[in-house]
């Protein structure tokens, strides 16, 4: 067990279900097999858009429902609770920022909320937070997501659209990272099939959420999740590996899709 120690890495997320999917999961278990002391929050409203965010910093709404992993390991939720509550409750090395997934390819949507919300997280954390932008992924191509229809309910015009606008998040925020969870997504997507969610949008309990919280850890850390050391029990090796290279690929070209080879070792599981 970790104490909280000066080399704690604190994270907190400002999302909805989708930072839910990616961080709440595996992301601290590889942290821990790898002896990097991580704390994790997500301030969680479900498909929460940027303008709610906007909307609820300048009228400081307790709004969020607040889930922290300590550095043990411990998950709390606290429900009720606002951006500036959680920005002031702990000494946050990186702030996450992400757009609603169904706005996620529309740069337009961006550009007044999340200008503002950076504004309001530097002012808080008197500037000594960086920022992340936390790039989502496509839906799957028999998404009945009413959002979907915004890119012809199609995976790949989605995938696009989306490149295009987390390519110009930068302009409006001066973002130290870009955690490209949607490419890593559509790179494993090349291996083991076009959906990789739970209901068309979500990720898949297993490995969607795997492949984002390796994307997550290799964009924290510098150095590739450790697969080989910690899965999750219904992950395949294979899956793995796939996961892995998805994610290393993706945070080496984050904006573009690369084929992900790995062995065949039987049918791939769910």
């Amino acid at each position: 067990m970790h104490a909280q120690t000066a080399d704690t890495l604190r994270v907190l997320a400002i999302g909805n279900s989708f930072s839910e999917d990616a961080v709440e999961q595996y992301l601290h278990e590889m942290a821990e097999v790898t002896g990097k002391p991580l704390l994790i929050g997500n301030l969680y409203i479900g498909g929460a858009p940027l303008s709610l965010h906007w909307n609820n910093v300048q009228s400081d709404n307790a709004a969020y429902s607040y889930r922290k992993i300590n550095v043990d390991g411990q998950k709390t939720t606290t429900e009720k609770v606002s951006i500036r509550t959680a920005l002031q409750d702990e000494r946050w090395d990186y702030v996450s920022l992400q757009q609603a997934s169904p706005l996620s390819g529309q740069f337009d949507t961006y550009v007044r909320p999340l200008k503002g919300v950076y504004r309001y997280v530097d002012s808080v954390t008197g500037g000594k937070v960086r920022l992340i932008w936390h790039q989502t992924w496509a839906y799957s191509p028999t998404s009945t997501h009413e959002g979907f229809a915004n890119y012809n309910r199609d995976q790949q015009t989605m995938y696009r659209a989306i490149m295009d606008a987390s390519a110009k998040a930068k302009t409006l925020m001066p973002f130290n990272r870009l955690i490209p969870s949607g490419t890593a997504i559509q790179n494993a997507r090349t291996a083991l099939g076009d959906d990789l969610t739970r209901d068309g949008y979500h990720l898949d309990l297993h490995i969607g959420r795997f492949i984002a919280a390796c994307t997550w850890f290799e964009s924290l850390f510098g150095e590739q999740a450790p697969v080989t050391k910690y899965r999750p029990e219904q992950v395949s090796e294979r899956e793995a590996q796939v996961a892995q290279q998805a994610a290393h690929a993706a945070v080496q070209q984050p904006f573009s899709v690369t084929e992900i080879a790995v062995e065949e070792a039987g049918e791939v599981g769910r």
